[in-house]
């Protein structure tokens, strides 16, 4: 579990939570017709705009907030594509064969196979420039439509505002119902502004994290597979992928040379 949502949770809400209690307003901010117009019209509205290819990747771009997919640290995966280097001067690309079986990453897997059954460089270099150009656009449209829902949800907490103004006005004469009326207006903001600001912005935010370090590791990796089959020696390929590193981390690894 990403401790950070944990801990974003945990703050976030706490902060909204105590200054609720506080003003003695939980129970009125607790409104079932307030939730179903702003979360449901944002959903409506997410499903008018995108298509079900993309919309049924939600339960799966929420769980992957909360739990991150593991992957291997850029630091790692230069040790790894080194070794791989320095076998294949060694013993020859044909014996990589042997190592493949035992790589964590798909995409390395993969993409060394194509190596070392002989394909050539411009044929490799293009399939995975292209894997890597759907990756980006698959995981640019998931992180969108919780940007476009985070534009939805405070429209319709105004559009519930705007549904209570009517029924007040409806209502002038009943001192009762102009309540009511009132608390589902200010509701329905409170919500939609809610919703966006700590729901859909955040998570569409760290999925575009996510992504950027996925791709970030997947051209690293690309980047030394290719290098492996023009031959570089291990030093050459090392330094061509340090540019992936911070610069704390490449400040380290000259350190151990």
């Amino acid at each position: 579990m990403d401790l950070m949502t944990l801990c974003g949770i945990l703050v976030g809400g706490g902060a909204v939570y105590y200054v609720m209690v506080q003003g003695n307003i939980v129970n009125l901010l607790l409104d079932i017709n307030a939730a179903i117009l702003v979360f449901g019209g944002t959903f409506g509205a997410a499903l008018l705009t995108y298509p079900w290819k993309i919309v049924k990747i939600i339960p799966k771009a929420i769980t992957m907030m909360i739990f991150p997919p593991k992957r291997i640290g850029n630091d790692i995966a230069i040790k790894t594509i080194v070794s791989l280097a320095e076998k294949s001067k060694r013993e020859g690309i044909e014996k990589l064969q042997e190592d493949i079986p035992k790589l964590e990453t798909p995409f390395l897997k993969e993409a060394l196979q194509m190596v070392v059954d002989g394909l050539e460089t411009e044929l490799i270099k293009e399939k995975l420039e292209k894997e890597l150009s759907l990756i980006r656009q698959r995981h640019h449209q998931v992180a969108s439509i919780f940007r476009s829902m985070g534009a939805y949800a405070p429209i319709f907490g105004l559009l519930g505002t705007l549904i209570g103004v009517v029924q007040v006005l409806r209502n002038l004469q009943d001192a009762q119902s102009m309540g009511a009326a009132m608390a589902i207006a200010v509701t329905t903001t409170f919500y939609g502004i809610f919703g966006a600001n700590f729901i859909f912005l955040p998570i569409a935010g760290k999925l575009t994290i996510y992504s950027e370090d996925e791709i970030t590791l997947k051209e690293l990796l690309a980047r030394g597979v290719l290098s492996i089959q023009k031959g570089d020696v291990p030093v050459v390929v090392q330094t061509k992928l340090e540019a992936f590193l911070a610069y704390k981390l490449r400040g380290k690894e000259t350190e151990k040379k």
